[in-house]
Parts: C-alpha cells; structure tokens; sequence
C-alpha cells in the first residue's frame, strides 16, 4: 500500500512542498541518488549489503580472512558499510604496490600477523567486488516506482509547467542500473557514457550531444562495467560473450573514498569533473540539486557539495529527503554554515528545516522514502 500523505498536508510542510516543486521545475535539475533509492525496487541498503557480500560463496578463504579483519577495525562503528570495508581493502593493495613498486624487501602488507601480497589483495578486491554484484543483478527487480519517478521528472503533469530546456543529469552512487532501464522504458534519450548496446566502450564526448534528455553519471562505476585486459577504460560486455583469454574482465566499481590509484584515472576522473560542472549554474539560472537515498557519509561527496554551494553565488539550491528524523552529522553541519546554509533545505522523517525555519512534526513524514519523491514531483499531495 503506498504511504498516506495527509501529514504533509500540514499548511507549513506544503509550503515546502510547493517552493521544492516550484524550484525544480523552474530551474536546471540534477539528482543525487543513493541506495536507499534502489531498496523500493527490491534490492539491498547499504547495511544489508554488506552482510550479504560477506557471507557469499564468492570469497575463499583467504579473503573473508581479510574482511574479518576489517570488521574488527570497524568494531563499534554502526555507520561502517560495504563500500568502506572495500575502501580499507583497496588501501591494503595501494601500500603493497607502493612498496613493491620502490624495490622494498617486503612488498606485501600484515594482517593479524598474516602476509599478504598485492595479488592476493587484488583478488579479494575483485571476489567482493563479485559479490556485490551477485547481491545486486537479481533476476528480477520491480521498476514501478523509478518509471514513475522518471516520467514526473521529464514530463512535469501540471498545466502550464515545462520540463526545461537542458537535459536532466543524474548523479548516481548506485552500482545497479535501475535509473538507465527506467529511461529506456520511457523511452528517453540518455548518455551514460558508453558507446553501444548490449557490448559498449567508455566513450566520456556521449555526454556532450545536445539531442539528450538525460545524463548518468554513475560516480562509483557499475555492475556492468568490466575492465577489459589491456585496457583502463571500461567497457560492457554482455552475459553471453568471452573475451579473448575466457575472462570478462574485472568488474569496475570503486568507492569514491578509497586513495587507490583508480579513483584518480578515467573514468572516474571524467565524471567527477563532468559532475563538478553540472554543479555550477549558468550565470543568471538556478540549478536544483535534489538528494535522495543518500546518508552524507562520503567525504569526497560531501565536499563537492559544499565546494559547488561555495562557488554557486546562491544559485545553487540543495533539497535533501533524509530518513534521519533532523539534521544530523555531515548533513547538519552543512546546514548550519553561516554562508551556504540557506541554500540547503533539508525534509526529514520529523520536520523540515531550512535556515532559520525548524517545522517540526509529531509523526513520520513520508517524504524521505524515493517512491514518496516520485508520487510528490507527480503532483500528488
């Protein structure tokens, strides 16, 4: 059943409610989306991820070994997920290389008294980075609520509103594809980066047609990108063809947070810079950026924020649905910068918040959930 929206018939949170629609369809959009925007589709949170990748059949011994490791630098942490546990790995295998690479007599790094080399750490990166994927291509996912959020982006119901004159981007920290198969569906033209179908190759000028009607920027890599042997950009390649030596290629996914090399080469670069420029509003326009599913718990997204919200001369608005019941952590100290701090409008589970305004509600407000998002862009109320 979907959820009851009478608590946001309230006179202050339709007020917010009319001012975020009003923003995004007047302005140039962009859209943040976590993971908790793929768990209405039937895949897993954050948190439930990380337990399936580690009890999978994918990773031998050697490399739940190493998890447990992990976990045991983690003991306390309630915020820790897979994506950090994957970072912490990948910056075992950076100080391996980096001493193998200057000649050291032990290029490998200690764990629990145990030694590992920078192979065995890159096959543990690639079975987690398997097991992922196995938690995450399921056989089937529903995409009922991501066409719905789609179609009240790109075709606004209300009278009178237009949907813009500049494609819609969105910033995906998701591995899944839901976004991608949502716009196909619909029947949208979109860039995600690739050149080709069911086969494709990384190809960064597919996002600078002006026939667009939407963006992808999948800023943490996808399930089906694969690292081709011999090349560094990727490439996808369909379930039913083998490269030349029998192997797909290492599947491309990595953490924005982790200080391996990889974040700081293509593709990962491209996107980052593309993103960094569809933050900065063209002069004289506003730009929305709406965040949804999205924790605040990577520091290296964190700081594009503030760095686009520093940079924007107040053009640049942030409307964040948040399941945190207020402002809390990353996100509240943003919120509470002197000067980018009215840019941030903030709909928690118990309240709205935007500068000096704190509403407060008694009970849950349905809005921080992404098929609410979806049926509020539709119109609904």
């Amino acid at each position: 059943m979907p959820d009851d929206l009478s608590p946001l018939q309230c006179s202050n949170f339709e007020v917010a409610l009319n001012e975020f629609d009003d923003l995004v369809v007047q302005g140039d959009k962009a859209f943040l989306l976590g993971a908790g925007c793929s768990k209405c589709a039937g895949l897993p949170l954050a948190t439930e991820l990380m337990g399936m990748t580690c009890e999978s059949n994918q990773l031998d011994k050697p490399t739940k070994t190493i998890l447990t490791t992990i976990e045991n630098r983690f003991h306390g942490s309630t915020a820790a997920n897979i994506e950090d546990y994957l970072s912490e790995l990948m910056d075992f295998v950076a100080n391996a290389e980096r001493r193998k690479a200057r000649g050291a007599n032990k290029a490998t790094v200690s764990l629990n008294e145990i030694e590992y080399s920078v192979q065995q750490l890159r096959d543990a990166v690639d079975q987690v980075k398997e097991a992922i994927a196995e938690a995450i291509d399921v056989e089937r996912v529903n995409l009922q609520h991501h066409r719905q959020f789609i179609d009240a982006v790109h075709r606004p119901p209300r009278s009178g509103r237009k949907a813009g004159d500049r494609c819609v981007d969105y910033l995906v920290l998701n591995y899944d594809t839901l976004i991608e198969s949502a716009l196909a569906l619909e029947r949208l033209r979109y860039a995600d980066g690739m050149r080709g179908g069911q086969n494709a190759w990384w190809d960064c000028s597919a996002f600078e047609s002006n026939q667009l009607d939407a963006r992808v920027l999948k800023l943490h890599g996808s399930i089906d990108w694969s690292e081709a042997p011999g090349e560094s950009l990727p490439r996808r390649i369909a379930t039913n063809v083998s490269l030349d030596n029998g192997n797909k290629g290492r599947i491309l996914i990595w953490p924005a947070s982790t200080k391996c090399r990889e974040s700081q080469q293509d593709p990962f670069a491209q996107l980052s810079q593309l993103a960094r420029s569809i933050l900065v509003p063209r002069p004289g326009r506003q730009t929305v950026l709406t965040v949804c599913g999205y924790g605040f718990g990577d520091r290296h997204i964190n700081g594009e924020i503030e760095r686009a919200l520093r940079a924007s001369r107040g053009e640049l608005t942030v409307a964040v649905f948040t399941y945190d019941e207020r402002p809390t952590g990353e996100l509240k100290r943003l919120h509470e910068i002197d000067d980018i701090g009215d840019q941030i409008r903030i709909h928690a589970r118990r309240g709205f918040f935007h500068g000096d305004t704190a509403v407060v509600s008694e009970v849950d407000l349905p809005w921080w959930k992404f098929e609410t998002v979806a049926r509020l862009l539709g119109g609904e109320r």
